[in-house]
């Protein structure tokens, strides 16, 4: 049985897809076991390849392992030492994880801090040999759940406020999309609804375009595969849409795209990326009266509509949509 931790939340599932499918291709007889949330198991039978779920909420009250060790335990969690110390907890037979000293792991390629989430993960199975295609992000459709279909998503929110692009802009965003015939949906957790709500009131759209709070995961996937376009912070939908190849406009900031984007080579994906500019950084605290990074704020409602214009644009080039 091979064990995997990753119990961290639907992005970083999302960007652990193609390590995943490598490990699946490198040991296909094997139970696949992937430690993470419960709630992510929606996702984890859209991945593919994964036999069970072993319910995990972080690092911090794990359960001791249930079962006889496992053949081979993999850290796609993290650099360690905690998430090292866990999976070998389960007595692994090996354990492929990154070099942590701190940890007693000597084995294992070096951490680098300045890389892509996605490549990340592939260069340590590479580093086992275990090939991995760090473009494989396609995620399986999910069966019908009864979401409409052709929608526009608009997703405000982020666990991390600092990620969030400013409710004002979101709202006129949303009005001039539904100005130009979009079908304008907002989504996001149950603790989003207020904000939700009240971006669809002052973008003049009526109740029933406030999903947020009232989809699970598989449901927001559903949605997410048949929608026309999503528009979002950095954030888990923004994965998904690059999953499904549904056309997306992603904000960035404060983090880089080149740590957490879209891949740079599929035009239907925009980024607005403003991560780099000198000086926005200047006299900002996360907390402090501030809700949306300087380099989110800094983004314009017609820079947003411009990347919205070349994502569909870049979806009819390619046969996807005909309108």
């Amino acid at each position: 049985m091979i064990l995997v931790l990753r119990a961290l939340g639907v992005g970083d599932l999302a960007t652990a897809v193609p390590a995943l499918r490598g490990l699946r291709a490198g040991f296909p007889y094997r139970e696949l076991v992937l430690a993470a949330p419960a709630w992510l198991a929606p996702l984890a039978d859209l991945v593919g390849g994964i036999d069970r779920v072993l319910p995990t909420d972080g690092l911090a009250d794990h359960p001791a392992w249930p079962g006889p060790p496992p053949e081979v335990a993999v850290n796609l969690h993290g650099r360690g030492p905690q998430s090292h110390r866990m999976l070998a907890a389960a007595r692994p037979g090996r354990l492929l994880a990154f070099a942590n000293a701190e940890a007693g792991h000597g084995d294992g390629p070096p951490w680098d801090g300045d890389e892509h989430e996605v490549r990340r993960w592939c260069r340590l199975l590479d580093w086992y040999g275990l090939p991995t295609d760090p473009g494989d992000l396609a995620l399986r459709r999910p069966p019908a759940a009864g979401m409409p279909a052709g929608v526009t998503v608009l997703h405000p929110g982020s666990k991390i406020p600092a990620k969030r692009w400013p409710a004002g802009r979101f709202s006129a965003l949303a009005r001039t999309l539904a100005d130009r015939g979009h079908r304008v949906m907002l989504t996001g957790s149950t603790g989003e609804r207020d904000l939700s709500a009240r971006i669809a009131r002052d973008a003049g759209l009526t109740p029933d375009a406030v999903l947020a709070g009232r989809t699970d995961l598989a449901e927001l996937a559903a949605l997410v595969a048949d929608a026309r376009l999503v528009v979002s912070g950095d954030t888990g939908v923004a994965h998904l849409a690059t999953g499904y190849g549904t056309a997306s406009v992603v904000l960035f900031g404060p983090v880089p795209p080149a740590h957490w984007g879209p891949p740079p080579d599929r035009p239907r994906h925009r980024v607005l990326d403003v991560t780099r500019r000198p000086g926005l950084d200047r006299g900002w605290r996360a907390g402090v009266g501030v809700e949306s990074h300087p380099t989110l704020a800094v983004i314009q409602v017609d820079e947003v509509l411009a990347a919205v214009d070349e994502a569909e644009r870049a979806m009819r080039v390619s046969g996807a949509i005909t309108a």
